[in-house]
């Protein structure tokens, strides 16, 4: 028996009325501001030679029943002990999601207890996670094959080598808020960006690849340029910042070309085939609302609404320095007067992407914002209701950092 929510999935839309319909229903779901989650990427490399080439067989064995159904990242997987879902990337890349937690004390203790958990399945089968934000050292390799990523591959391809750089190197941080009240979207959603190239500036840790300098702070970012900024750029900018939310994602959406087609073996779509041509009647049959949930699922902005702000510019960080970013971005969407107050210390830097992944804080006006960021999160790090001993670890973490951006700035 079909059930409800699965008609609706394969609903068809119309017209790029109802596609924005939906678009506005899925990806902004207002309310209170609560709620907290993380998801941790990392490379995953052999104990005594780093450089060795994962197996995907190995990893498999190694995540036992954590692994996704055949290491297809759309599989269902069973949860870590503390709830977190384990994926896995087409490079071999590991991927856990934290539920979301209303206590970023209760976040953190959690993950880390699944890190833990993970962390012990990978040791017994001599596989380690990796330290940064791109592998630093192997070459891009494929060490999983699905049709998604067969027509990833093709599609990024027609712009360089870049999209495999990405798809098989890299790793991230990401940090997952909710976007608030009605009448806070909007400054939620500015902060959310603007604080982005600084941020990815002052936790960048992605400046070596494959056993070489790159040159950038982030190289992994750098890619992220490289590929489409259709789906790439992102979708707020400081000189078009009264942009409403919602209106402008939903133009994002339609305009940004499609990156599979799910027919058969062959997902590669048309070159520049975009969402709304589909919906002018552009291939045979409509699209689903299930298609478009998918083609939103293959759009990579730095910052993407789920229903949530789903915060994608950060470098995967080393150790436990994971709870830094996340404890800066926390604080400083603790209250109107910290987003206020961090909105504009970043908006004159705002649009300072590119040379946030190239230069880092070897920008002056990146690094004088980037500490001054970290100023505010500090200052209202004591709103986050954290336990004495992660308060003093994470306070502690941040004023190594401020010292180091600041002797950065000061060269």
């Amino acid at each position: 028996m079909v059930t409800s929510p699965e008609l609706h999935r394969v609903a068809v839309l119309r017209d790029r009325a109802a596609a924005a319909r939906h678009i506005g229903r899925i990806c902004f779901k207002t309310g209170p501001p609560t709620l907290t989650g993380v998801e941790l990427e990392w490379t995953v490399h052999d104990a005594v030679d780093p450089a060795r080439p994962l197996d995907a067989t190995r990893l498999r064995a190694a995540l036992g029943p954590y692994n996704p159904t055949t290491l297809d990242p759309t599989s269902p997987a069973r949860r870590l002990l503390q709830g977190s879902t384990v994926t896995v990337e087409p490079g071999g890349q590991v991927e856990i999601s934290t539920p979301p937690r209303a206590s970023l004390a209760a976040l953190v203790e959690a993950t880390r207890s699944d890190i833990d958990q993970l962390t012990h399945l990978l040791r017994t089968a001599g596989l380690r996670l990796g330290p940064a934000g791109l592998d630093p050292f192997r070459p891009p390799r494929p060490a999983i094959d699905t049709p998604r990523y067969r027509a990833m591959r093709q599609v990024f391809d027609r712009s360089g080598p870049a999209g495999r750089t990405m798809m098989y190197s890299s790793a991230g941080l990401q940090v997952c808020l909710d976007a608030g009240e009605p009448d806070q979207l909007a400054a939620r959603w500015a902060l959310a960006h603007a604080v982005g190239p600084p941020l990815l500036a002052a936790f960048a840790t992605a400046g070596r690849h494959a056993g070489r300098d790159t040159g950038w702070a982030s190289a992994r970012m750098g890619t992220w340029w490289r590929i489409d900024p259709a789906r790439t750029a992102p979708v707020w900018r400081p000189d078009r910042a009264d942009a409403e939310p919602v209106a402008a994602w939903t133009a994002y959406v339609l305009a940004a070309p499609l990156l599979c087609v799910r027919d058969g073996d062959d997902w590669t779509p048309p070159p520049e085939l975009t969402f709304a041509d589909w919906l002018d009647g552009a291939l045979p049959q409509p699209p689903t609302v299930d298609d478009l949930e998918y083609h939103v699922s293959t759009l990579f902005p730095p910052v993407r609404p789920r229903g949530y702000l789903e915060l994608r510019y950060l470098d995967a960080q080393p150790g436990r320095d994971w709870t830094l970013p996340l404890a800066v971005l926390a604080a400083l969407f603790s209250g109107a007067d910290t987003i206020d107050a961090a909105t504009a210390v970043a908006t004159p830097v705002a649009a300072d992407w590119r040379t946030a992944a190239r230069h880092g804080l070897r920008a002056p006006a990146l690094a004088a914002a980037a500490v001054a960021l970290l100023d505010l999160a500090l200052a209202a790090l004591s709103r986050l209701d954290l336990p004495p001993r992660l308060h003093h670890d994470i306070e502690r973490g941040l004023r190594r950092r401020r010292r180091a951006v600041a002797e950065r700035r000061q060269r």
